[in-house]
């Protein structure tokens, strides 16, 4: 295996020095280190390789609009080593057989480690509970469960789901969205969804789950996740829950940390996703949830889309952005930049953070001498125009076309094999 030295490289924020790979694993770190290929990393960021908890793959069922191998191929250029495929799939991932595939799937890409979500309920159709236990056992060995895309919102089964995986050490993952509450809705309920005359969102459609979900959790000390946070309120509520013992963690998205419902009077349908786009206090309140640690992660909720499920009017068009490719720049644009993170930090919500609610075991692990060599090189001292044409993902739906953002990911290493230099794929 050909070794690789990274020079001059910044290890999470620290001092200059020099990071030696070799035989899939971090053999040295220190000054004046030689290997068969030398890489100048003079001024970037070397990070433990990203891990994403909130990925849609498409894959099987929707590879019009993503495959495992493009999938991976655009979490590579992103800087991700690992990634959670979600079990809205045709068929959807609620047996062995599905996880399997899919994880079977990763492997042969070999890009990055993709571990399948398995879904909560069977088809996800809120009904009855999917075979945890034997997703749990199966090769892909399940840990993550979520019928993200649609709301686990009969309470009983919630219950019965968050006390059925404490057995394995699972968790649950709510796509905190009350369906009555939304119904035909469009976009954030607000002043702009009045001008716009879209059926609005309200706040306390995500926010009454949440708080409902977290006194289930606590009820029958189960672990909780939430996905895609996206309301001051909602902060609020897990920073109570947390302040109670709870055992609940949560996630925002790179967009739910940028973008506001503004973006809507385009009637640009790349901007219509899943929760809403809010208001800038509430972009405000989840950047401030990141920095101080009651939101626990950054994920994607990469959700790609053909053309023409997003090239059509507003009403028509289906919910949902790209992200794996522009995460990192956005992190780094809302929340280095601005102070409120440390590149530590950002080590720990991107990638050991995510690790640690998935159990991957063999990511997020911290840049040490023995570790393996999975690892994100990010060079801050840049920017980029950001243009859809040029993503390696299999669908188009950036929300950051046109958008100058921050650095880019100039390497990304998965066991200590480039998977990406110079910014492209291997």
């Amino acid at each position: 295996m050909t070794s690789y030295v990274l020079k001059n490289v910044s290890i999470v924020g620290g001092s200059a020095t020099d990071l030696l790979i070799s035989d899939g694993v971090i053999a040295q770190i220190g000054d004046g280190l030689n290997a068969d290929q030398v890489i100048d990393a003079k001024g970037c960021i070397a990070l433990p390789g990203l891990v994403d908890l909130h990925t849609h793959l498409r894959e099987p069922g929707k590879e019009d609009a993503e495959t495992v191998l493009s999938g991976s191929q655009a979490a590579a250029v992103g800087g991700f080593t690992s990634v959670h495929a979600m079990a809205n799939t045709n068929p959807v991932a609620d047996n062995a057989g599905v996880v399997e595939q899919v994880w079977r799937l990763g492997k042969e890409a070999g890009l990055v480690d993709v571990r399948p979500v398995g879904a909560v309920t069977k088809g996800l159709e809120g009904v009855t509970l999917a075979e945890l236990g034997t997703m749990a056992d199966s090769a892909a060995g399940v840990r993550v469960f979520s019928d993200d895309g649609k709301c686990v919102h009969d309470p009983v089964i919630m219950r019965r789901a968050l006390e059925y995986v404490k057995a394995f050490d699972g968790v649950i993952a709510q796509h905190a969205q009350e369906p009555q509450l939304t119904d035909g809705a469009q976009m954030n309920e607000g002043i702009i969804s009045g001008q716009l005359g879209l059926r609005g969102w309200p706040a306390v459609a995500e926010e009454a789950i949440i708080a409902r979900d977290v006194l289930l959790a606590s009820h029958v000390d189960a672990r909780l996740h939430i996905c895609h946070l996206s309301t001051a309120g909602s902060v609020e509520i897990i920073r109570w829950a947390k302040s109670r013992g709870i055992k609940v963690t949560a996630e925002v998205t790179p967009h739910h940390l940028i973008l506001t419902d503004e973006l809507a009077t385009s009637y640009n349908p790349v901007f219509k996703v899943n929760p809403p786009l809010r208001t800038q206090a509430d972009v405000e309140a989840v950047r401030e949830g990141l920095a101080d640690g009651t939101i626990d992660i950054v994920a994607t909720d990469h959700a790609p889309h053909p053309a023409q499920d997003k090239d059509c009017e507003w009403s028509a068009a289906a919910f949902g952005m790209t992200g794996l490719e522009t995460a990192l720049q956005v992190v780094h644009a809302t929340m280095v930049k601005t102070g409120l993170l440390t590149w530590e930090q950002v080590a720990d919500r991107m990638s050991y953070a995510p690790a640690q609610i998935g159990r991957v075991n063999t990511q997020g692990q911290a840049l040490v001498v023995g570790a393996p060599a999975h690892i994100a090189l990010f060079d801050p001292n840049t920017e980029v125009t950001i243009t859809a044409e040029n993503s390696v993902s299999a669908s188009r739906n950036t929300p950051f076309a046109g958008y100058t953002l921050p650095g880019i990911v100039q390497a990304t290493f998965f066991n200590g094999k480039p998977t990406v230099l110079d910014g492209k794929l291997v």
